[in-house]
């Protein structure tokens, strides 16, 4: 604690015998405290990679922590509130991102926090990252594209809530009645083109607005929480039917994936670990029928990351695999289909399969210890047919404290889970999370997904900085962005919220988060969780690919730290602002 030995004492304080800060005694209970408090420092996850900074790091994360300093006086005050942003607010650093977004992205801590090299990207599911603006563009300009509602589109209301989708149907086609009028048939296709033109509010331009005010959770919707989980999570999935049924059409689906491999290497990501439900159907480019299978989907996709990663920019890009995810809401047939599947793609596609993982609101769906059963019955077929399909499940991404939802976090952990997606009431539980600690169970946290659906308020109040204090090892993903509002593909904005809102975190907590990310994504070749262990205990000590790429992530992260120096060398001095 920093004292000030010149401040004047008063005629009053001698005369009431008041104790001085300089009072030996006094000075005696303020180190007690500052070491109580490192001591507890000394328990966080991140306490190691802080005590492996170079001095070069040490100084880079000083500045960024003047930067943050000064932008808190500058930015996050009420003052020069322009005309775009929304009236009666007030600002403060950590508020809510749907308030916060356009003032965090002119900020110099956002440009920093951009320009790190964030390592890998362990929890994003792929149908929900594509940009609803993109995918409309691009189903307005492919031949053949169709769309159907569950009923007439002929008011606001009925806009707002009916069903719809889109595919492909090949050659063009009329409709005797318009997609807009009460003429309409439930489930009769129109041609996209067609129901665009005729788009009753605004024609081509509002029928854009349209389908991504549609597929897109607006602030509005975010900001209100006492509307609850289950109204918001029915948004959320009616965005992932609208954008899955656009985005799964092969010339779609391969456009989309080059402009997403962009700009992950653009957001400083060097590899994914994409989760995606594989529900829908995938459509062969002139196809108007779809695929039974997936098989296609993989083929194009694999095609589409070697075509990138020859390419100059994507030279050096470590790439990318799947997590296999089936809904979490599927009776036991189904269910066991959709294991099937998995195991048939896993061994057509070794190198793009890395695991499997249960989605859906966990509140709704079945919960793991319902489902284990089939869990078990998938690892005995895993054996059968010669393949190690690991888990990596979604568990405790809700707001019960001991219900059957909470206690998914149980089943994940003695189910052999290598990480949890979420684990956001993981807080609530000593014991479990001494075990995830034991286990070396990595937490993929979401703040701003949590915050959009409605588990947090704000990054202010999100539990995250509980697990780091305890000593969980965390990474740090965007979930669902292009669902979520968050209008850029990356972990810029997830790391800028954490930044800001938490103040024991800092550009080195960051960076401890990038090198937990690529210590635990999950690399091809396949491990066997006693290779696994080993290597994530290992870190970049150790040998093989693990090891290598996070020895490859620290040579950037200091080249990154160079950079901070120079390019803002005028906060490197103590006297400039507080450390």
């Amino acid at each position: 604690m920093t004292l000030d030995p010149e401040s004047d004492v008063s005629d009053w304080e001698i005369e009431e015998g008041l104790p001085q800060p300089t009072d030996q005694f006094i000075q005696q209970y303020y180190q007690g405290r500052d070491a109580l408090i490192e001591q507890e420092k000394a328990q966080r996850s991140d306490n190691s990679f802080r005590q492996s900074l170079t001095p070069l790091a040490a100084a880079a994360c000083a500045i960024v922590s003047r930067i943050r300093a000064e932008e808190h006086q500058t930015i996050w005050t009420n003052d020069n509130v322009d005309d775009t942003e929304v009236s009666g607010i007030n600002h403060y650093p950590g508020m809510m991102f749907s308030l916060a977004k356009q003032r965090m992205e002119r900020s110099k801590t956002y440009q920093i926090v951009k320009r790190m090299p964030k390592g890998a990207l362990l929890h994003a599911h792929l149908d929900g990252m594509i940009d609803s603006d993109f995918l409309v563009d691009q189903v307005l300009a492919t031949d053949g594209m169709v769309l159907q509602a569950s009923q007439a589109l002929d008011t606001v209301e009925a806009r707002e809530q009916a069903s719809v989708t889109f595919e492909y149907k090949g050659s063009s086609r009329s409709t005797t009645s318009s997609l807009w009028s009460d003429g309409y048939h439930s489930g009769e296709l129109v041609p996209v083109t067609e129901a665009a033109t005729s788009f009753p509010d605004g024609g081509r331009e509002g029928f854009k607005a349209w389908v991504v005010g549609r597929s897109t959770i607006n602030p509005e919707e975010s900001l209100n929480h006492h509307r609850g989980l289950d109204a918001i999570w029915e948004n959320f999935k009616d965005c992932f039917i609208i954008l899955g049924s656009i985005f799964r059409y092969e010339p779609i689906f391969r456009a989309s994936l080059q402009r997403l491999f962009r700009q992950l290497r653009d957001d400083g990501i060097q590899w994914v670990d994409f989760r995606m439900a594989f529900v829908a159907k995938y459509w062969k480019e002139g196809h108007s029928e779809p695929e039974e299978t997936q098989e296609a989907l993989f083929q194009a996709f694999d095609e589409e990351l070697m075509k990138y990663q020859a390419t100059e920019e994507g030279q050096g890009w470590w790439g990318c695999r799947f997590i296999w995810t089936t809904i979490r809401t599927y009776g036991k047939k189904e269910m066991v289909e959709h294991m099937k599947q998995c195991i048939a793609i896993k061994k057509a596609f070794p190198h793009l399969v890395a695991g499997y993982d249960l989605v859906g609101q966990e509140d709704r769906g079945r919960t793991l210890a319902d489902l284990t059963p089939e869990l078990f019955w998938f690892k005995k077929r895993c054996m059968e047919e010669g393949v190690d399909i690991p888990f990596f499940f979604h568990a405790g991404e809700c707001l019960g404290d001991g219900d059957e939802t909470d206690q998914n976090l149980f089943d994940a952990v003695l189910l052999g889970t290598r990480r949890i997606g979420h684990g956001f009431s993981l807080y609530k539980h000593p014991l479990l999370i001494e075990l995830v600690k034991q286990k070396q169970i990595l937490i993929e946290s979401c703040p701003i997904s949590n915050e959009v659906l409605r588990l947090t308020s704000s990054i202010k109040s999100h539990p995250l900085p509980a697990l780091l204090a305890r000593g969980v090892r965390v990474a740090l993903s965007n979930d669902d962005p292009a669902i979520l509002g968050v209008g850029k593909n990356g972990l810029t904005h997830d790391y800028w919220q954490a930044l800001q809102g938490w103040e024991n975190l800092g550009l080195e907590g960051l960076g401890s988060l990038a090198e937990n990310s690529v210590r635990y994504a999950a690399y091809w070749p396949d491990q066997s969780s006693k290779e696994w262990n080993k290597d994530v205990k290992d870190g970049k000590y150790g040998e093989g690919v693990r090891a290598n790429r996070m020895r490859e992530w620290t040579a950037e992260w200091n080249k990154f730290c160079q950079w901070i120096i120079m390019e803002f060398s005028e906060y490197g001095s103590d006297e400039e602002g507080p450390s």
